[in-house]
């Protein structure tokens, strides 16, 4: 990607339209900025295959939908002085709220979502499931649309959870996962203004520290988890160990944003969508776990130990750096907390 000047150049303007957006004093200034990130994120997405075609096609019409819907919504705010739409404030935040959840993929709205993943190269999943998912957060947190969100993040945490279970294919099933963590960004925001920004920091630097693993191994399948992959047992537990602090298992630093959360809706009285929340995170450990069972508790045929390793040595220095992180991320910072 970063070795074509033009796709260099559109990476650019994704990252500006997602910075006017945030940026704006006005909802058309970020409608425009929307509207220049998508614009700029089709072509990325087309690496001349049929797939990435498909892919990059339904995305755009779901992203034109949403922005219609949107501009819809602007545009009857605007009008919001005449007689006819008076009391319409409720209404339009209800329409602004579904189309920023479509364009995110959040459950109900998420059918494109997966269907898409799939089609994607790793960097462009990668940047559909954490760059492009900032401008819609940043301006539903403007919107007050307490019981519609909590609804959307209850329908995310079951969606996001079951949907995954039926799944070989690893980049539905990072995008279902995507889902559930929406869900829980979604319930940080309810309760406090900055708490979901908090939770995308650790949610990007886990999900780009496990797919710099996928798309250094070309990983799409289940089953190429226990095939050629595995010459070395060191790549092996750095690759499941990752994947189960995504799934928020303690004592690794995924834990510790689910944890921080956990502890808003305590304070926030919100019981039931904790519980909700907490069991359906655990169902998408389940899958996490089915990918590291075989690896970790059957007996098959592996080599022995390797220590010469056939990767480049920069990637395997920062795949060793950003996994020591996520591995033990959580225990340094709980030294860290107690001695201080």
């Amino acid at each position: 990607m970063f070795n074509n000047s033009a796709k260099i150049l559109f990476f650019l303007i994704l990252m500006m339209g997602t910075m006017m957006t945030i940026s704006s004093n006005s909802w058309l200034g970020a409608w425009m900025g929307l509207e220049i990130n998508l614009l700029s994120f089709i072509p990325l997405m087309n690496d001349n295959n049929l797939m990435s075609t498909e892919a990059s096609l339904k995305y755009f019409l779901t992203q034109a939908l949403a922005s219609a819907i949107l501009l819809f919504a602007i545009i009857m705010i605007y009008l919001n002085n005449f007689p006819i739409t008076e009391n319409n404030s409720i209404f339009n935040n209800l329409i602004i709220s579904s189309s920023l959840l479509l364009k995110m993929g959040a459950a109900p709205f998420h059918f494109w979502f997966p269907n898409v993943m799939k089609g994607l190269s790793w960097i462009n999943a990668l940047m559909l499931m954490t760059w492009q998912k900032i401008a819609p957060l940043m301006l539903i947190s403007y919107t007050s649309q307490n019981k519609f969100l909590i609804l959307i993040i209850i329908l995310s945490s079951i969606i996001g959870s079951l949907g995954g279970l039926n799944q070989t294919n690893l980049r539905k099933l990072m995008a279902f996962s995507s889902i559930n963590h929406l869900s829980w960004m979604l319930a940080a925001m309810q309760t406090d203004e900055s708490m979901w920004l908090i939770y995308f920091y650790f949610y990007s630097f886990l999900s780009f520290s496990l797919i710099f693993i996928f798309n250094n191994f070309k990983l799409s399948y289940m089953n190429q988890l226990f095939n050629s992959f595995f010459n070395s047992k060191i790549l092996k537990y750095i690759l499941f160990l990752n994947l189960l602090s995504l799934g928020g298992l303690p004592p690794f630093i995924g834990f510790l944003p689910k944890w921080l959360v956990i502890q808003l809706l305590i304070i926030n009285k919100q019981y039931f969508l904790m519980m909700i929340m907490t069991t359906m995170t655990l169902i998408t450990l389940f899958f996490y776990l089915r990918l590291c069972f075989v690896a970790f508790m059957l007996n098959y045929f592996e080599n022995n130990w390797m220590m010469h390793i056939q990767i480049n040595n920069f990637s395997f220095k920062y795949m060793s750096f950003t996994s020591f992180i996520s591995i033990f991320g959580l225990i340094l910072i709980s030294l860290i907390y107690i001695y201080l």
